[in-house]
């Protein structure tokens, strides 16, 4: 009910009612209402925006295993928005993800390697990363994946692997990629 309040699918668009199943859906052990809950607070959709709030509804979420829960507490400790920021907490939330499957926690956990935030620096680990989350579809991935092939970072420089991951973050719709594609093709760096 509360997806279908807040998109309007079925009933009135009604994000007041929406957060009010999804806190009862939370209340009741459902990860997916938590992690919504969360993401309201987050935005201030239907209830008052509190960060704090945002960051507790997606512990929430997170300890009962979404990954999407765990994904949005990483970011969080990562910008210090709702949590205090820590990049060891930012890193081990954004491990969780990756594991779970979140492709994007993948991405966000090679950036911490590649820069050494919160975590030991490790251009190869970044790499491995890096490449999970571009092969299981996120875009951010792959052009952080064809940046490291353009320059030899964590790899052998590749331009032809650069394009290759450019390419596919294009394809993902992502217009840095097209636009880092375009440049690299036509020899403008």
């Amino acid at each position: 009910l509360g997806v279908m309040y807040a998109e309007g699918t079925g009933a009135p668009q009604d994000d007041v009612q929406a957060s009010d199943f999804y806190r009862q859906a939370c209340e009741g052990g459902n990860t997916k209402g938590c992690y919504n809950l969360g993401v309201m607070y987050a935005e201030g959709n239907g209830v008052s925006q509190d960060d704090v709030q945002a960051a507790a509804f997606s512990r929430k979420a997170c300890d009962g295993g979404s990954m999407k829960g765990c994904y949005n507490l990483g970011v969080m400790y990562a910008e210090g928005v709702g949590a205090p920021q820590d990049d060891v907490q930012a890193a081990s939330f954004y491990r969780k993800a990756c594991d779970g499957g979140r492709a994007r926690g993948c991405s966000n956990l090679g950036s911490m390697y590649a820069a050494g935030n919160g975590i030991k620096q490790d251009d190869v680990r970044a790499a491995t990363l890096y490449r999970k989350a571009c092969d299981d579809g996120d875009a951010k991935g792959c052009i952080n994946l064809g940046v490291i092939y353009q320059v030899g970072r964590g790899v052998k420089s590749d331009d032809t692997e650069a394009l290759k991951h450019y390419g596919k973050a294009c394809d993902l719709r992502e217009q840095k990629g097209c636009s880092l594609y375009a440049k690299l093709k036509t020899g403008r760096r």
